[in-house]
């Protein structure tokens, strides 16, 4: 009998607030684990699979930011809602250390620090997103009213819209 993989913070922090979540694996063996080929491995729509970004201001306050694998975040719309005069995302090699999370596992749910975080508000238009489920090669499907009430989340406008080219 196979041994179960061990629950994440973020499952344990979803099952402690009795929210409900479906969890997704996907197989992690080919490298791809950006939030695009996470989607189609977890058969979810790519602008319904959100990835979850770091950034940090000149006053070295950190920010979490909730898109789509579709959308491209916006520094000046970041900065807009942070009422930051400008913002910047981390260098990956300091994500785990200020997160506790890896590149590609990282969740706005269950950080080492809960940050000011905001969703895509696009994310109000489905029933269920897909983020993290805090290690690579786990995805969790969630409403997401329910993840911004849990982490206490804004939902702002937060990607570039896309250019004619």
């Amino acid at each position: 009998m196979a041994k179960a993989a061990a629950k994440t913070n973020v499952l344990r922090l979803l099952d402690l607030a009795g929210i409900d979540y479906v969890e997704r694996e996907y197989d992690i063996s080919d490298g791809l684990i950006d939030a695009r080929s996470i989607a189609v491995k977890t058969g979810l729509p790519c602008d319904q699979c959100f990835k979850t970004l770091v950034a940090v201001n000149p006053a070295k306050e950190h920010f979490v930011f909730v898109v789509p694998a579709t959308g491209e975040l916006d520094l000046k719309k970041a900065a807009r809602v942070t009422d930051s005069k400008s913002i910047a995302m981390i260098p990956q090699k300091e994500l785990l250390p200020t997160t506790g999370y890896v590149h590609g596992g990282c969740s706005p749910v269950g950080m080492k620090k809960q940050f000011p975080t905001f969703i895509e508000e696009s994310a109000q238009l489905f029933d269920e997103i897909g983020i993290s489920g805090g290690r690579v090669g786990l995805n969790v499907r969630i409403h997401p009213e329910k993840l911004a009430a849990l982490i206490g989340a804004h939902f702002a406008d937060l990607v570039k819209m896309p250019t004619g080219k």
